[in-house]
């Protein structure tokens, strides 16, 4: 795929399957921001192409993102690739949580992505080049699971989000599309109890997790002009594990 005329934002780029999303644009010739809150991570990231620079971005803050648009537009250009990958969760029965972690789940999982998408999109409509926005929800936002019901509701917000907002976009040629992951080997699957991890592994029909670059693939179609007809859709990388429609 030939990206060699874009220019990509993507949060959460500090490691796992943003990095990886980060990494594959950039192979695939964009011009990538690799956007995170932690710095170090986005810079370790950034140091592994020359097509990429990091960026300090804090989904909770309106001045920080405000902060990275102005910082990437003035020194890249408007984006014509915005992919929001950045994502927290803490498991455990819902019934232990508090307000405070909900909170702080659906800002940074549902919110943040509405602030970044409405952040970037004033430059990305006054450079009139079109664009790409990928959202990267979960499948636990499609079809449950227990001990994450906070963060199954906000990325099931992000998987109706998407398909609202690829309605307002279409007039401007911006296609709005998500990917949904199964479990992943990420710092978060890592920090589950061993035996989590290999009861999920038993569920999924193809007996593993998904690598991060094997979702960045799903981010890197939706991201190119092979998808340039396809818009508010939701795709499953979850090696079987839901099948629901």
């Amino acid at each position: 795929m030939d990206c060699s005329n874009d220019i990509a934002l993507i949060t959460g780029a500090g490691s796992g399957i943003g990095r990886a999303i980060a990494t594959a644009l950039a192979g695939n010739g964009a011009v990538v921001a690799a956007a995170d809150r932690d710095l170090a991570g986005a810079e370790q990231t950034a140091a592994a192409h020359d097509r990429m620079t990091a960026v300090f971005l804090d989904l909770t803050s309106d001045s920080s993102i405000g902060a990275a648009r102005d910082d990437v537009v003035r020194r890249l250009g408007a984006p014509t690739i915005l992919v929001n990958a950045a994502g927290w969760d803490r498991p455990g029965p819902f019934l232990e949580t508090d307000e405070q972690f909900w909170r702080d789940v659906v800002d940074i999982n549902y919110v943040g992505h509405v602030r970044v998408s409405h952040a970037f999109l004033q430059p990305m409509i006054e450079a009139g080049r079109g664009g790409k926005i990928v959202n990267v929800a979960s499948d636990a936002g499609r079809v449950g699971s227990a001990g994450e019901t906070v963060y199954a509701g906000a990325k099931g917000g992000l998987i109706a989000f998407t398909k609202s907002l690829a309605r307002e976009l279409a007039r401007y040629q911006i296609n709005v599309n998500c990917v949904c992951p199964g479990p992943t080997d990420t710092p978060l699957f890592q920090s589950l109890p061993e035996g989590m991890r290999a009861a999920l592994i038993r569920a999924i029909p193809f007996r593993r997790v998904a690598q991060p670059a094997e979702i960045a693939d799903a981010v890197l179609f939706f991201a190119s002009d092979m998808a340039r007809y396809v818009t508010g859709q939701v795709l499953s990388v979850s090696g079987g594990l839901t099948m629901a429609g």
